[in-house]
């Protein structure tokens, strides 16, 4: 049966629109991309024009979806979603996080992704080097939370320091449900990272490695303390055997 091309890009934008932090919100967003493969040039335009049109908290969300994305695009073999994710990288990252500073905080978990994407062997060393150095000027600091302006005239653009105002940020306002929801987001993404720093292969051997490597090299102290606790043990054994007789 044909699919209608307008209908899965609808279906797919909806989709994108309603992200959560949740793994299986964007797994299921993930799934459904790759169901329609053959449609993989017009749904990675939806997912940059989103990235474009939505608000911040959204746009955090559609990086979480791509970091799952192009993992399971690599497992099931269909690389072009990779390739053109690669491609257009800049892009994605300059509106999660846009240099007029709007998304300051996003930079943390842009850079999450980032690195994630690296280990994964998604993006090179270098890609991930360049978009990091510019993220530095795009992380949050004291401009960012000068939202206060003294009494002046109406119509007046300067902070209390005196400083113009961003004309973006200016008349700009963060919905308070928004920010509701950005923190529960950021809860469960910090919850998941925690839970990903304790996850193991399964494989005994891996685990061992892992474990082998966190230990330190045994130097003399360590044969020192080795030889008192010995000594101690024996003596607590014949306080024992003592006490008994």
């Amino acid at each position: 049966m044909m699919v209608d091309p307008f209908e899965v890009r609808m279906r797919f934008t909806t989709q994108l629109q309603h992200l959560s932090a949740s793994v299986t919100s964007s797994q299921k967003a993930a799934h459904y991309a790759l169901r329609y493969r053959d449609l993989d040039e017009d749904l990675h335009s939806c997912i940059l024009e989103q990235l474009e049109r939505n608000n911040m908290n959204n746009r955090a969300n559609i990086m979480s979806f791509i970091e799952h994305f192009c993992e399971m695009a690599t497992k099931e073999d269909h690389l072009p979603y990779v390739r053109m994710m690669q491609r257009d990288i800049i892009r994605v990252v300059d509106a999660v996080v846009p240099p007029d500073g709007t998304g300051a905080a996003n930079v943390k978990h842009v850079r999450r992704v980032l690195s994630s994407l690296q280990s994964k062997e998604i993006l090179s060393a270098e890609s991930v080097t360049e978009i990091d150095a510019a993220l530095k000027d795009r992380e949050p600091h004291s401009a960012h939370l000068d939202f206060e302006q003294e009494e002046a005239p109406e119509g007046s653009a300067r902070s209390k320091t005196g400083t113009p105002r961003n004309p973006k940020a200016q008349g700009m306002r963060v919905d308070k449900r928004q920010i509701e929801q950005r923190i529960e987001e950021d809860r469960e993404r910090n919850k998941r990272l925690r839970e990903s720093m304790w996850t193991v292969s399964g494989d005994d051997a891996d685990e061992f490695a892992k474990l082998w490597d966190e230990v330190s090299d045994i130097g003399e102290d360590d044969f020192i303390n080795a030889k008192e606790e010995a000594t101690e043990r024996e003596r607590m054994a014949e306080t024992v055997q003592d006490v008994r007789v």
